[in-house]
């Protein structure tokens, strides 16, 4: 049979339009879910968790969450940011913080907003720990032998002021020489003799005390029961090990710091943040071995609620979750 041009037209205008369908119903591209997290200073450890974080949930997700890290000045400016963020915003802070931005005290005084009781909980991230390190030669082996020696514990960090308020606690306020040293120069200080020790808190293993410890023989004093219980601090234990030289376990005290959101993000969001960090944990803490002192026991420092995706999680792998926090 010959086809004149005509039907040959024709026939091509149907063909086309049977593929239409097909081509519609071809699934698109897995669109990538982007999530803004704000850590910390550049400088500090958090910052450097934030982007192992950021690495970790890319590879979890075969690159469907992207992790854009942010550097912050603060737990403070963290929680702010609440009001004028939206989308997927995940911020790092202490968990009372965000009691007191709820209830407009302290540092949130007069700057209340009805976004702070939309913050909910994802996942805790390590401690921020304690650490007095003495060096060895001062002969410093508990709190009450730093009669008469010079501490350096900075300033304005958070360290400087628990630093400062154990000192008070201890009766040693009035006994101890404080040294006008920057904290950044405290591991070179305490080598050339400038200083007896250094007060610094951050995710154990400490890098500044990883680097005082290889540099020179060092003690980090333990705190009794006693002792933790008057600075109304959460107990936690740096094992053996840990650093250098260091054959038993180091009793000292901690500020959790628990990752947030708020309600703006989706459930299936949330599920796969949290999903994705316990089960990369592991790997995490092979790289870096402050999140090995992250457990899911954790979860008894979040106060407030969890973001329901967060709480689906946990309820699938039975975490410890209070109803407090559902």
């Amino acid at each position: 049979m010959t086809l004149s041009l005509k039907h040959i037209k024709k026939l091509a205008a149907v063909g086309a339009m049977a593929v239409l369908p097909v081509l519609a119903a071809a699934p698109a591209a897995q669109a990538e879910t982007r999530v803004t997290y704000k850590s910390a200073s550049s400088s500090s450890s958090y910052y450097q968790m934030a982007v192992q974080l950021a690495e970790a949930m890319k590879a979890g997700t075969d690159g469907g969450i992207i992790v854009t890290v942010e550097e912050s000045q603060g737990s403070v400016q963290n929680v702010m940011e609440v009001i004028g963020r939206t989308g997927n915003y995940v911020f790092t802070t202490p968990p009372a913080l965000v009691g007191l931005a709820q209830g407009g005290k302290a540092m949130f005084e007069g700057k209340q907003s009805p976004r702070f009781d939309e913050i909910r909980a994802l996942f805790p991230i390590p401690s921020l720990t304690m650490h007095f390190v003495m060096n060895a030669d001062s002969g410093v082996t508990d709190f009450a032998s730093l009669d008469g020696k010079t501490l350096l514990i900075g300033k304005g960090s958070f360290g400087a002021k628990e630093g400062a308020k154990y000192l008070e606690l201890f009766g040693l306020d009035s006994k101890v020489t404080l040294a006008d040293v920057e904290l950044s120069n405290a591991v070179s200080a305490l080598k050339n003799g400038q200083i007896d020790g250094f007060v610094t808190a951050g995710s154990y293993p400490a890098p500044n005390v990883i680097e005082a410890a290889a540099s020179t023989k060092v003690t980090i004093l333990s705190l009794s029961d006693d002792q933790i219980t008057q600075t109304k601090r959460l107990k936690v234990t740096i094992p053996a090990g840990t650093y250098a030289d260091q054959t038993t376990d180091i009793t000292t005290t901690g500020l959790p710091v628990v990752a947030y959101t708020t309600t703006d993000m989706d459930e299936d969001t949330a599920y796969q943040l949290t999903k994705t960090y316990w089960e990369g944990k592991s790997k995490l803490g092979a790289d870096a071995a402050w999140w090995n002192g992250v457990s899911p026991e954790m979860l008894s420092n979040v106060t407030g609620k969890l973001h329901p995706g967060a709480l689906k999680y946990y309820m699938e792998v039975g975490f410890p979750v209070t109803d407090a926090q559902m």
